[in-house]
Order: structure tokens, then C-alpha cells, then sequence
């Protein structure tokens, strides 16, 4: 679109250019030629008066009319200048012009005959000097024209780029594009229908994995009770019928339990693969609100030490559930101040976000099986550090104990590349609002 923006507006300038400047251009050399056909009247009448009034009085011609009439005044073409007087007296002045000339010739009432002429090549040339200033002019404009033909079609291409990269990241799972208003109302309500579908998908989404999640987790209770009851009945039983059946029905409950898993197995990775550029900040701030005041009731204080300009390539839902995880870990096992914070990690752009308290720290005997599904001090399942590690490596993270006593929970994200920075893909264009579309949307939200 844009190279088609650029030459349709090169293309119109360029014929507004030729159908002004072609008459315009034709016109002006016309001009400049009569100018001098005028400039070339005015001497020849100056110098017949002069011829007239010497005749009259009976003297001779005066030398300095008929210099007058060979100059002219300045940017008059020099002239050759004869007055034939009636007793046949030839009277010159000025050089002879070869070549094309333009003549001009009167008679005074006493028969006298006074002829100006000048080169023809003089006058041409002022033609073309007027002609070629309508062309510098006309090139001027198309200059001009393509300056604005580059602005305009930036203006309006770039918009598009982001709605069309917008699109793609809906096609390809990421549900949630960050789209700034443009300026130009069409591109920006396509842009908030977009914005709108992407959250119907999301919203869909969200409650399809919502209802895999919680149906697996309810399953699995209910399928370990019945597990061990059924390993209770074949160990109590000496019926070898009854044995035989509880097996079979062990099997049947170990299928399930496997269907379980991978639906469970399923709902995560769904999760993840639609990492996006995240302002870390917005998502720890989020925990912040939702933890802080159970961290009060406890007596304990949560601190964030967070870059405002750090950004991270993640799934918004998945690292939240991480950070959420670590701290609901911190808020049972560990004691003191909970810090969350974050810093580079490396000359790739990656960052690392450590999540730390003052407590007694993770016991030597768990700590390198920690990330253990069923692996705990006591308290809880065992499974929340085992589901954030997945979570972390769908996004292409990695979730690690850093260290041991003070506790400190390491989890590495991807930095976003330069790639995708739109300032880099494409060069800012002028925002121009409109009193229209900002009622629009207004009227919209």
C-alpha cells in the first residue's frame, strides 16, 4: 500500500505539474518575446521624435538619441540603428546584427525613416530562461509533491503494518495485541473491532482452559482416594476373585488418571506458546494487590523492587500464575519481608525476577528435588512449584532455586528483541487526531 500511496501521489502532482506548467511554460516565452518586440517599440518611437524635432529644426541628429536607441535601457538587447533622411543621408549607429533579427522601422513626417534592429537569438534566449524557470519550479513541486507523498503514505502504511502483525498474533494463539490509535478513524475502528474480538477469543479461551483445569484437578482427588481404597480392598481380600477384579478396576482407574494428565498436560501448553512482549511492572503490581493484604494479616510486608522499563517476552495469565505460586510459597514456608525483584540477567536482553524472604530456607534434604511433583516440607501438595516450572518453560523460561538459606526463587524470562520494537520495524509517523473519531470512540467505550 504504501509504494502504491507514493506513486499515486507522485503520479497526480506530476500531471498537475505538466497541465499548468506546459501552458504556463509557453505562455511566459510568448511573454518574454513580445516584451522585447514592446522594449524594441518604445526606442523606435523615442528616436523618431528625436529625428523629428532635428529635421524640424534644421540641425543634425543628436549623438546621444541615437546611443539612447542602440542601449535602450538596462536589459534591452543592443540595437542597429539607420535613419535614412529624405536628401538621402544614411545615419548608423551600433554594430551589425548577423543572423535571425527583429526589425522595426517608422517614417517621421518629414519621410524620414528610422529602423531599429535587434538578434532574435537574444530575445529566444530570455524565452528559454523563462521557460527553464517554470521547469525548475515544476520539478520544485514534484520534489515537494514526493516529500509529501512519503509522509503521507508513511502515515497511513504504518497503521496497517501493526493492525496486519495484530492479526497474525490472533491467528497464531496470541490473543491480546497492543494496538495505539493511529489518527486515521477507519484504521482505528478496525483496530477496536480487533481489539474487541481478540477479547471474545480470549475471554472463550480462558474458559475453556479454566474448565480443563479445574475439571482435571477435581478428577484427580476423587481418582487417588478411589486408588487407594481399591489397593485397600485387594490387600484385605483373600478372594482371588475379588483380587482379580480390584486389578482390573486399578488398571481402569490408572487409564483414567493417565487421560487426566494429559488433558491437565494439555490446558498448560495451551497456556503457553502465545508469549508477547510484557511490562513486568503491570504484572508484579497485579500480585501486589492481590497478595499484599494477606501478607498484612500475617503480619508480614511484601516489597517490590521492580524496573518501570523492563519488558519481557511471556504469557501475561501463565506469569502471573508463577508469580502468584512463589509467592503463596513464600507466604507459607518462609517468614519476614517478601521481596520481588528483578534485574538483567546476561548480555541478551533476558531479565531475572527473584522472589525472596528472610525465613529458615529450603531443607537440604528437599532442595534438589524441590521442583518434584508431591515434593513438600508438610504443608500443601507438592505440586505448585512443579506446575510453575512448566509454566516458566512453555514460555521458553526457566524457574530455579537460586539459593538456599535466605531462600531466593529465580525465574528467567526472554527479553523482547529489537525486532519487535514497531520504532525499529517501521519509523514513527505523525498522529493526527480526529474530533470525530475520538467522539466515536467515546461513544464506543
Amino acid at each position: 500500500m504504501r509504494r502504491r500511496v507514493l506513486l499515486a501521489t507522485i503520479a497526480a502532482v506530476a500531471v498537475a505539474v505538466v497541465l499548468l506548467g506546459v501552458p504556463l511554460g509557453i505562455f511566459g516565452a510568448r511573454y518574454a518575446i513580445d516584451v522585447e518586440h514592446q522594449r524594441l517599440s518604445d526606442r523606435l518611437d523615442r528616436l523618431t521624435t528625436s529625428v523629428q524635432l532635428a529635421q524640424d529644426r534644421g540641425t543634425p541628429i543628436p549623438d546621444t538619441s541615437m546611443q539612447r536607441a542602440v542601449t535602450g535601457r538596462e536589459g534591452d538587447i543592443p540595437a542597429y540603428v539607420t535613419v535614412l533622411l529624405p536628401d538621402g543621408t544614411l545615419v548608423q549607429a551600433g554594430e551589425k546584427v548577423d543572423g535571425p533579427v527583429i526589425t522595426q522601422g517608422r517614417q517621421t513626417e518629414l519621410s524620414a525613416s528610422v529602423t531599429l534592429t535587434i538578434s532574435s537569438w537574444s530575445a529566444w534566449i530570455k524565452a528559454a530562461q523563462v521557460v527553464l524557470l517554470v521547469c525548475a519550479a515544476g520539478v520544485v513541486a514534484i520534489g515537494a509533491g514526493a516529500a509529501m507523498a512519503v509522509w503521507q503514505a508513511n502515515r497511513l502504511a504504518a497503521p496497517l503494518v501493526y493492525l496486519a502483525a495484530s492479526a497474525e498474533q490472533i491467528a497464531s494463539g496470541q490473543v491480546r495485541p497492543r494496538l495505539e490509535p493511529s489518527g486515521v478513524e477507519e484504521i482505528d475502528l478496525v483496530a477496536a473491532e480487533l481489539a474487541r474480538t481478540s477479547d471474545r477469543l480470549a475471554a472463550r479461551l480462558a474458559a475453556e482452559r479454566q474448565f480443563t483445569s479445574d475439571a482435571s484437578h477435581q478428577l484427580r482427588t476423587p481418582l487417588t482416594a478411589l486408588t487407594m481404597r481399591l489397593e485397600e480392598i485387594q490387600a484385605a481380600s483373600k478372594d482371588p476373585d475379588v483380587q482379580e477384579e480390584a486389578r482390573i478396576s486399578l488398571e481402569q482407574v490408572e487409564r483414567l488418571v493417565t487421560v487426566v494428565d494429559d488433558l491437565l498436560a494439555a490446558s498448560r501448553r495451551s497456556q503457553g506458546g502465545t508469549t508477547e512482549p510484557v511490562r513486568l511492572l503491570d504484572v508484579v503490581r497485579q500480585q501486589e494487590e492481590e497478595w499484599g493484604p494477606t501478607f498484612e494479616r500475617e503480619g508480614r510486608r511484601l516489597r517490590i523492587d521492580v524496573s518501570p522499563d523492563q519488558r519481557v517476552l511471556a504469557t501475561p495469565g501463565a506469569l502471573a500464575q508463577v508469580l502468584a505460586t512463589l509467592l503463596e510459597n513464600s507466604l507459607r514456608h518462609g517468614d519476614g519481608t517478601t521481596t520481588v525483584r528483578s534485574r538483567p540477567s546476561g548480555t541478551t536482553g533476558a531479565v531475572a525476577v527473584e522472589v525472596t524472604d528472610e525465613g529458615p530456607g529450603v531443607p537440604d534434604d528437599i532442595a534438589g528435588k524441590v521442583f518434584e511433583r508431591g515434593m513438600t516440607s508438610g504443608a500443601g501438595t507438592g505440586l505448585g512449584l512443579a506446575l510453575a516450572r512448566d509454566l516458566a518453560a512453555a514460555d521458553g523460561g526457566r524457574l530455579e532455586l537460586a539459593q538456599r538459606r535466605p531462600p531466593v526463587f529465580a525465574l528467567f524470562l526472554a527479553g523482547v528483541p529489537k525486532s519487535l520494537d514497531p520504532g525499529v520495524v517501521l519509523p514513527p509517523g505523525t498522529t493526527i487526531s480526529s474530533r470525530g473519531g475520538r467522539a466515536r470512540r467515546r461513544a464506543g467505550g
